[in-house]
């Protein structure tokens, strides 16, 4: 199973009886902390270990409108701003804390973190983890930089207390959240603009797609056929792959087939283990959200889902797409429970290759090249119900044939 890494809301030593929360979940953590009102998204990932938590620090409305319906409840306050904090509470049930000079406190005036500002990388080097009294630690940089947050997580990274940094924007969010894969325990978005909020909660839900395997199925080819030349797609990704990993591509996405990457040793070419020869342009494939996309749209930038045989997810990163005219040959499949059968183009090469069930006896390998591929050899299916518009399933009638 994947690592598992929760986002939080909240994560400091609250003064107030935890009872007055309950409408939040409570998760632990791997660090030192009292109780914690949260409300949480279960994301697993190699890269972020750990619990990670989020403060929001505005002055508008909407902002903060928009931070509590995604389950975010600690907003931050400067001095100027006690009042907006006395409002707020009395529209909507948060967790305000008050940024003082160099700390900030609860309602109590008690302090739940430091606040330290950083401008040079001498004042980076000096930082000294445990000379500071509270648990919780916000870094602020003020010249900010990409090697700063790593110089920060390496700094900290013995220390037994939680660190966040302050970021004005998704993108900054997203590098303090996975720089040198551990990432920070948490982030400050001081923002004013709602699309922020909206931006960092799509993220952590498509992390939190990672947490959940696909539930793929064990279809049996029907029928194999050369189909002619026509324009395929090669998704060069920004990860490595596996053997048993690929992607989900199909002509239908009521049924898409895992295409082995091409991580595999072969006497015809070398193995690129960033590489899935995905199939001809109008194919689908799998996207965060639960969507689908063309092969022929994906481009630089772009994410796809990456799964293996046991249907484990992550999300991987589209370097770069090759489009060339290559043969074709056509392979349809069905279960043993469904009459329909579903198909997939494919490059008619011995490198391109369908991923088998796990549990396949005949075979001792994980994927059979499709140049190998005989009716009644045994692939994997992801098996889904609705039509799609604009990627996204939808409840209509459609009929589709192969």
């Amino acid at each position: 199973m994947a690592s598992v890494c929760c986002f939080t809301s909240s994560l400091v030593p609250l003064h107030r009886p935890i009872h007055q929360f309950s409408s939040f979940l409570t998760i632990p953590n791997n660090k030192n902390t009292s109780a914690t009102a949260t409300a949480t998204a279960i994301v697993p990932s190699t890269s972020m270990k750990n619990s990670k938590t989020v403060w929001i620090w505005t002055t508008t409305q909407h902002v903060m409108t928009s931070a509590l319906e995604r389950g975010w409840n600690t907003f931050l306050f400067s001095s100027p701003h006690q009042n907006l904090a006395h409002h707020w509470s009395s529209v909507a049930v948060i967790f305000p804390l008050f940024v003082g000079e160099g700390e900030i406190l609860d309602g109590q005036g008690k302090r739940v973190a430091s606040v330290i500002d950083v401008s040079t990388p001498e004042e980076l080097e000096r930082l000294r983890p445990e000379d500071e009294q509270s648990e919780n630690i916000v870094v602020n940089l003020l010249d900010w930089q990409v090697i700063p947050a790593e110089n920060i997580i390496a700094a900290f990274h013995n220390s037994q207390k939680r660190v966040f940094a302050i970021s004005n924007s998704t993108s900054e969010a997203k590098i303090f959240l996975e720089a040198l894969e551990h990432g920070l325990d948490g982030i400050v978005l001081k923002v004013e603009d709602v699309e922020h909020v909206l931006e960092l909660k799509e993220y952590f839900d498509k992390r939190a797609e990672e947490s959940n395997l696909l539930s793929l199925t064990k279809a049996t080819v029907t029928r194999i056929q050369v189909a002619g030349m026509g324009d395929r797609v090669c998704v060069d990704l920004c990860s490595l792959m596996k053997p048993g990993e690929g992607l989900m591509v199909g002509s239908f996405a009521r049924g898409l087939f895992l295409v082995h990457s091409e991580c595999l040793e072969s006497n015809y070419i070398a193995s690129r283990p960033f590489r899935v020869n995905a199939g001809p342009v109008h194919a689908y494939v799998a996207v965060p959200g639960g969507r689908t996309c063309y092969l022929s749209e994906l481009k630089s930038g772009k994410e796809v889902i990456v799964v293996d045989q046991q249907g484990r997810q992550r999300v991987a990163i589209v370097g770069r797409v090759k489009i060339e005219t290559r043969p074709l040959i056509l392979v349809e499949a069905k279960r043993d429970s469904d009459s329909q059968t579903v198909s997939i183009l494919l490059q008619n090469a011995e490198t391109v290759a369908l991923i088998c069930p796990p549990q396949c006896e005949a075979l001792s390998k994980t994927a059979v090249p499709v140049t190998s591929l005989k009716v009644g050899d045994e692939i994997l299916l992801r098996v889904q119900g609705g039509a799609r518009h604009t990627g996204i399933e939808i409840q209509e009638f459609i009929q589709g044939r192969n």
